[in-house]
């Protein structure tokens, strides 16, 4: 099949990678010329496991095309992913301005039936403003009969960040919302055809209205956050009443109606997807006349989880951290990315830095997006920027550190010498923010330890 992907960012890069080794015909359109230059240069703008094997060789075979023509990308695809971002808006909301124009550009430019599949993160309703935006520039241009049908349809997207060629390879589920008229019933058609070779085993597809498909993904990511808050609410908790979260996450996990996923504590979530779709769940909800009270309440958790560390810090050192030195490993909000969206690290490297301490950091790939993102939060400050130190290597970062902070829960980090740790550290202190260790090992080891939720600090 002939597919357009519209906007090369994490979403659109991976699907349409994924589609074209498939055996699709894939175009992928993006207005910035930098990124579509790169990509057709052999580039790849993100970090992701596998994806730039997958880009290389379908880009070899003819497969998978990159381009800023906005008419060639409308001629090439019957089926036209809309795969743009949606930044949240000053008041939480879902920004759909980068959606509508790229519905407006399709409306411009065809000239027979299309699908208009909304792959971006959406909210209810986001199909029937696309659809009013098609129907504006079709009334434009004076078209009548065939060249006005199009179908618009809801895909959401239930990719992982550093797992995401994975997750659209070998998908749990595929939720497509089509509606019940004659081009919606053509364009199921030709969304089972797409996504046929998914269904060879079992069927993996979740037909349902437009409408409910749009929902499921907020409900699916807002479900997670919640989750994630929630445990590190009782974390929080257990560090007070001395228990042991890790002992009670086996608990309660080995209940088959809660299972173990997304029950880790640790210093807060980040990335693109969970903190700005649980902001426009809400604004959804408040725009209806309804409050979602667990949500807002989980925003609040995550928001004041991310400062746990910095807490830990100063309940050990003091509030004034000035000719303190610290190390800290993991700077991307998760491992396998080098996503600095909303990271846990910037908040806590804010409150070091204003606190007078300098940072040695390493992280194994998100270095370079770091300098960039760090750069900004921290150019009120004069001379901010320059007590952080960026390290090739996590052992470098060590050098003469009063403490070991750890942020990112990367592979590397979870086996270090710890012999080589201790000998490098000023003192052999760890406050680990993703509980990647044993209290009761690094005790034995002869480190000072600082977990979340682990109520025995291990003492060297």
């Amino acid at each position: 099949m002939k597919i357009t992907i519209i906007g090369t960012g994490y979403v659109g890069l991976v699907t349409g990678a994924c589609l074209a080794e498939l055996g699709n015909d894939v175009f992928c359109l993006d207005l910035d010329q930098n990124k579509i230059a790169l990509l057709n240069s052999g580039g790849i703008p993100i970090h992701e496991p596998g994806l730039a094997e997958i880009v290389s060789r379908n880009r070899a075979a003819g497969r998978l095309h990159f381009s800023t023509d906005i008419a060639a990308s409308v001629a090439h695809g019957q089926v036209q992913f809309i795969a743009v971002g949606t930044p949240p808006d000053e008041d939480g909301s879902a920004d759909l301005q980068y959606v509508l124009a790229a519905a407006r550009n399709i409306g411009k430019h065809m000239t027979g039936f299309k699908v208009i599949v909304d792959k971006s993160t959406v909210p209810v309703g986001t199909a029937d403003k696309v659809s009013v935006a098609i129907q504006e520039e079709l009334g434009a241009r004076k078209l009548a009969g065939a060249a006005l049908q199009f179908s618009v349809v809801s895909n959401p997207e239930f990719l992982k960040e550093g797992a995401a060629v994975e997750d659209f390879m070998r998908p749990d589920r595929i939720v497509i919302g089509c509606d019940e008229s004659a081009s919606g019933q053509q364009a199921q058609a030709l969304m089972k055809q797409l996504y046929l070779p998914f269904n060879r085993n079992h069927e993996r597809t979740f037909w349902m209205d437009v409408r409910s498909a749009e929902f499921t993904k907020y409900a699916a990511n807002a479900m997670l956050a919640t989750r994630i808050s929630f445990m590190n609410e009782l974390a929080n908790l257990a560090d007070k009443v001395g228990a042991d979260i890790e002992a009670v996450r086996h608990g309660i996990g080995s209940d088959p109606r809660i299972g173990y996923s997304f029950l880790y504590a640790g210093c807060g979530y980040g990335g693109s997807c969970f903190p700005k779709d649980v902001q426009a769940l809400e604004r959804t909800a408040r725009a209806y006349g309804q409050e979602l009270h667990i949500l807002r309440a989980v925003e609040q958790v995550n928001n004041n989880q991310k400062h746990v560390l910095g807490q830990k810090i100063g309940e050990r050192f003091g509030a004034d951290l000035s000719g303190k030195h610290f190390a800290l490993w993991g700077l991307a909000f998760k491992p396998n990315t080098d996503d600095m969206r909303e990271a846990s690290s910037r908040v806590l490297l804010g409150e070091l830095i204003a606190r007078g301490a300098t940072v040695a950091v390493h992280d194994p790939v998100a270095m370079a997006e770091a300098k960039r993102v760090l750069a900004l939060d921290l150019a009120a400050s004069p001379g901010a920027f320059e007590r952080i130190r960026f390290c090739d290597n996590q052992t470098d970062a060590l050098q003469n550190a009063d403490a070991l902070v750890i942020v990112t829960e990367w592979k590397t980090f979870r086996s270090p010498d710890f012999d080589q740790v201790k000998t490098l550290l000023k003192t052999p202190i760890v406050f680990d923010g993703r509980n990647l260790y044993e209290p009761a090992v690094m005790g034995e080891l002869g480190f000072e330890y600082y977990g979340i939720g682990r109520s025995v600090l291990a003492r060297g």
